[in-house]
């Protein structure tokens, strides 16, 4: 098994590179982990407690459960995936069924950040995209998938966002085995990638 980590800030292209290696190999062949089905749950805390909760630092995630789970894939057992909600900001009572795969990609903003997790991946991946462009996408799809205005998706990429991937995302950047650039709109290169990856299975 082959375990591939996709880093890079928010609306860089991670989930964009992910479909076209999942177009490349093969839904029999591959997998796929995200980052954002990892959030604690936070079912017992009231709206008002979720919306103060800052989803961009890694106490965010629960690294406990996804090192479990990939731990599982690696040792030939299924998992069942998390689903979140990001309009009630928590984990909804059904899960997703993951088999083993040839080849296994997860993808976060943040999954670089924990050392044992980082361990247990094989080919580091960072896709590096301007601030001014990562917002665009951002607000798009806060707007049309998660049932935000483009106010508040303004005021959380100014107060927070962005500080976060300087002090969490950004410095992720030099331990990776590679970086992808994705500063062009609709021009997403991954032949470099996945000749890697063809020459590691």
């Amino acid at each position: 098994m082959l375990i591939i980590g996709i880093s890079g800030g928010t609306g860089s292209g991670k989930t964009a590179i992910s479909e076209k290696l999942k177009k490349e190999f093969g839904e029999s062949d591959i997998g796929f982990i995200s980052q954002d089905s990892y959030y604690n749950d936070n079912g017992n805390l009231s709206f008002d407690e979720k919306n103060k909760i800052n989803f961009d630092h890694p106490d965010a995630i629960d690294f406990e459960l996804l090192i479990n789970h990939l731990n599982l894939l690696k040792n030939g057992k299924n998992i069942n995936q998390p689903i979140y909600s990001f309009i009630y900001h928590n984990r909804t009572e059904k899960t997703k069924l993951l088999k083993p795969k040839k080849i296994i990609i997860i993808e976060g903003l943040l999954i670089l950040n924990n050392i044992k997790l980082r361990g247990l991946i094989d080919l580091k991946v960072f896709v590096d995209t301007t601030k001014n462009l990562r917002f665009k996408r951002r607000l798009n799809r806060d707007i049309n998938q998660r049932g935000r205005t483009a106010e508040e998706v303004i005021e959380l990429f100014n107060s927070r966002l962005n500080k976060m991937h300087n002090l969490y995302v950004e410095p992720m950047k030099k331990i990776c085995d590679m970086i992808i650039d994705n500063n062009k709109e609709n021009s997403l290169e991954i032949s470099p990638l996945i000749n890697v990856i063809k020459s590691r299975l």
